[in-house]
């Protein structure tokens, strides 16, 4: 029941540009649980710590912006992996939840690259070198990020040999069935043609684009109001592919604004070696179904 007018604490004007703190406010946290406490919040905050000497302006920024991402990242995978396991369950609406979660943190990673943008040659070149061989492509939550899309690539487990735990959850990612293989197992459980062959394949290997899907997604797109559930998910996997992809364009495109054609510190080539990052897939067949759609 709302509280009745005459009980109510009167509202206090805003005096001095001053904002009273209001008695029901909750300042005494010697033995309560604090947003700080909570949140952790001295470990988080002391992670930031620059390298270069005498310390660098600019490398703040670098770290925060790395450490971030690896944030969202893991919330990324969390989901993906949420939505993999309730797509085995035939749980279709609550995985597509997940997705559409997932979706939003992509943008906010793509958004993320315009405030690195802002770092110039000239200031990334005089702390660049303290990073000896530190590199993006070293994050194991992307890669297991691309393994659970099912963009696999057992390789790139040997860049992890030394962090076990990293090596663990790249392992799990990579003998697990990827989000689409699940897709389509859910799809064979309901009737769609879903070949043998493609569900008894071997996960640990990347997908590769299979034609035989293609008359079966068609199918689908051809009568959506029909096959809803599965149009619906065909069109949330195109969103994921089509986020992702232009995550890795914009990493590109801020490689070559601050470094140019330079070789990466891990080793690369630098930006032809995200530039042929854009030529990898997640889901080929849904874009390839596109051609085949009338009108």
């Amino acid at each position: 029941m709302a509280e009745s007018a005459e009980n109510a604490e009167p509202e206090q004007p805003v005096a001095a540009n001053t904002r009273r703190i209001e008695a029901s406010v909750v300042t005494d946290f010697s033995d309560r649980m604090s947003y700080g406490g909570y949140l952790d919040l001295p470990t988080l905050l002391s992670a930031q710590r620059p390298i270069s000497r005498p310390e660098h302006h600019d490398e703040l920024l670098f770290i925060i912006q790395h450490q971030t991402t690896e944030l969202w990242l893991k919330l990324v995978l969390h989901e993906l992996e949420t939505a993999r396991d309730l797509l085995r369950a035939d749980e279709l609406a609550p995985a597509l939840k997940c997705v559409a979660r997932v979706k939003h943190i992509q943008r906010t990673l793509t958004e993320q690259w315009s405030v690195l943008a802002t770092l110039t040659p000239t200031e990334y070149g005089q702390f660049r070198g303290v990073l000896g061989n530190a590199s993006g492509f070293q994050s194991y939550q992307y890669r297991a990020v691309e393994f659970v899309l099912g963009n696999k690539n057992a390789k790139m487990m040997q860049v992890f040999e030394s962090d076990a735990a990293a090596s663990a959850i790249l392992r799990h990612a990579l003998d697990s069935p990827s989000i689409y293989d699940e897709f389509l197992r859910l799809l064979a459980r309901a009737g769609y043609p879903i070949p043998a062959a493609i569900l008894e394949r071997d996960v640990t290997l990347a997908w590769t684009f299979q034609p035989e899907l293609v008359p079966v997604f068609a199918a689908i797109y051809a009568n959506p109001e029909e096959h809803w559930a599965a149009y619906e998910t065909c069109e949330e996997l195109v969103d994921l592919e089509d986020n992702f992809q232009l995550w890795r364009f914009r990493h590109l495109k801020t490689v070559e604004r601050i470094i140019g054609s330079k070789t990466g510190t891990g080793g690369s080539s630098g930006a032809p070696f995200l530039r042929r990052a854009l030529e990898l897939t997640f889901f080929p067949e849904l874009y390839a179904v596109r051609t085949e759609i009338p009108g």
